[in-house]
């Protein structure tokens, strides 16, 4: 934690009563937005201090601007569990990642917060670092400040090296969310999508969907289970023009097929439509 008699940026980032006096681009920024661009905001904070400080004060103000559901965990009316719309824990392994692998010698950008009406997003000044590739991510892990990482691990909030990535996806995948997005450029970028009313999302998709398209939406979002025959007679084509209207919803990327023809079911995955 000493280097030549002068602290390391670790030892200050963790240990400094006042660490924005020695490294003042180290902070988080949060912000939240209307709409999905960032053209107004409606709240923003900037969270200095330790990294466990804006560890928890960060995951203190993503929790208090997403929406919470409950649910009474026995019939006989026991405590209410609440269930945010997202995941808690890959909003911890995406904080931590950030502290952990941003560029501390970036000092004109901090790690970013940014929370949107369809997605939260959590950038870190770095990129992914060169000792892995693209092809590499998710399966091997470097840091690019190991004291950090270190001292993360010891105080709990890295359960196990290499691991971070694959628990968001499952966390996700397990809520039936859409899969985390990843972002590598200049930036580190993990992407969040929260979820959203089917009618709603199915507004967006407006200008990209043709009738059929649309009505094959709505009858898989009623019937998951249903068969390419029902839906010849739901949009009163035939066979051939079912199989393309699918195979143009699978291009989008927002139908999957899981199972087999027959034990098989639809997925309807909830991304946001292209770009105008």
């Amino acid at each position: 934690m000493v280097n030549n008699q002068q602290l390391t940026n670790a030892a200050v980032l963790f240990f400094a009563k006042n660490v924005q006096s020695h490294i003042s681009h180290a902070t988080i920024r949060c912000v939240l937005f209307k709409g999905i661009d960032k053209r107004y905001i409606l709240d923003s904070k900037e969270i200095a201090g330790n990294l466990v400080v804006q560890y928890e004060e960060a995951l203190k103000y993503l929790i208090s601007k997403l929406n919470l559901r409950y649910e009474i965990e026995n019939q006989k009316g026991g405590p209410r569990k609440e269930i945010l719309e997202i995941p808690e824990t890959v909003f911890r392994e995406a904080l931590v990642n950030a502290l952990c692998h941003r560029s501390y010698y970036e000092k004109g950008a901090v790690i970013m917060v940014e929370i949107y009406d369809d997605r939260v997003e959590i950038s870190n000044p770095g990129g992914l670092i060169s000792s892995i590739t693209q092809q590499e991510f998710g399966t091997k892990s470097f840091s690019r400040n190991p004291l950090i990482f270190g001292l993360m691990q010891r105080i709990n909030l890295v359960e196990k090296v290499g691991s971070g990535i694959s628990r968001m996806r499952d966390a996700m995948k397990e809520s039936e969310l859409i899969e985390p997005k990843f972002e590598m450029g200049g930036f580190f970028t993990v992407i969040f999508y929260r979820p959203m009313v089917f009618e709603k999302w199915l507004e967006g998709w407006s200008l990209h969907l043709t009738t059929p398209l649309t009505k094959i939406l709505l009858a898989i979002h009623d019937a998951e289970r249903v068969t390419k025959a029902q839906l010849s007679d739901i949009i009163g084509q035939g066979k051939t023009s079912v199989d393309n209207n699918i195979s143009k919803l699978r291009s989008f990327g927002i139908l999957i097929r899981e199972g087999s023809d027959k034990s098989g079911k639809w997925i309807i995955n909830q991304l946001p439509p292209p770009a105008a």
